[in-house]
């Protein structure tokens, strides 16, 4: 409470403009570290009032009721990220979002560099148009990221930087997916409830294809060619396999599971009515 005195008694003397004053306010919010934010909220929960944990400590009755939302402090650029504002939120474009995380969950990863994280899609050179699907996902879920195309060997890397990645994606961990437990977060699951068609199709065009298989029959005495679409997918996780299948559950998709070499690994949407759904909602790489 001296402190912010201080600094308004300055600025008063010198006629200084208020503008700066709120950002040197906003930086004393990040003074106090994890103890004393515990300290004085067990203080609280004795059954003592805000006005009297605030004379006693000297921190504002503001940040004391801040911290029972919110014990963490918020992270620089928190403005810029809605799961690190003061009440997390889920990312604004919903659709979108739910495209990129199947995106993420079949070809993606997010690394630890120096002083940022990158989100990097693997997609395949033989697709141009959902590199393009891809990139323009991440751009409407971080619009304030530039995004990268970098070309590999077979494939075009989507990658954008940013110190929030984890928070969007917070399945990212060290090893492989398919090695560790994937789990949806609640918020994540509500986004996954309210549009499972853009959470397919993101699983789709990572780790899906479409397929035209054919057969023959005798018909009148003659063998005739049939042919009929389906569509697979193909995982190692089980958790991950289980995303799919349960949104798959949720739009009414008949699905079964094929095994390859003994393990479960493949999705297969295969009946004429269930074909025809992901015909409309998901179609064919481009």
């Amino acid at each position: 409470m001296q402190a912010i005195s201080l600094i308004f008694a300055h600025a008063w003397e010198r006629s200084l403009d208020f503008l700066p004053v709120l950002h040197a306010l906003a930086k004393l919010a990040f003074m106090y570290d994890i103890t004393i934010r515990r300290q004085a909220l067990a203080l609280v929960a004795q059954g003592r009032s805000l006005n009297s944990v605030s004379r006693q400590t000297g921190i504002s009755r503001a940040a004391i009721r801040s911290w029972q939302t919110r014990l963490l402090p918020v992270r620089p650029g928190a403005a810029e990220c809605s799961r690190c504002a003061l009440v997390p939120a889920p990312p604004p474009d919903a659709p979108n979002y739910a495209y990129l995380l199947g995106l993420y969950l079949g070809d993606g990863c997010v690394s630890r560099l120096a002083r940022t994280y990158s989100l990097r899609i693997a997609c395949s050179n033989s697709w141009p148009g959902l590199i393009e699907e891809c990139a323009r996902a991440v751009k409407r879920v971080r619009p304030c990221n530039k995004v990268f195309r970098v070309r590999a060997q077979g494939c075009v890397m989507v990658t954008a930087y940013n110190p929030h990645w984890p928070c969007l994606f917070p399945q990212h961990g060290p090893g492989r997916k398919h090695e560790r437990r994937i789990r949806l977060r609640n918020w994540q699951q509500e986004i996954a409830d309210l549009h499972p068609w853009d959470l397919v199709r993101g699983l789709v065009h990572s780790d899906g294809c479409r397929i035209v298989n054919w057969t023959t029959r005798m018909v009148a005495g003659r063998r005739k060619r049939y042919e009929y679409p389906r569509y697979f997918f193909t995982n190692k996780s089980g958790d991950i396999r289980r995303i799919y299948t349960d949104a798959l559950d949720a739009v009414g998709v008949e699905w079964s599971t094929l095994a390859r070499d003994c393990e479960p690994l493949n999705i297969s949407v295969a009946r004429r009515a269930s074909v025809a759904l992901m015909d409309a909602h998901v179609g064919a790489k481009y």
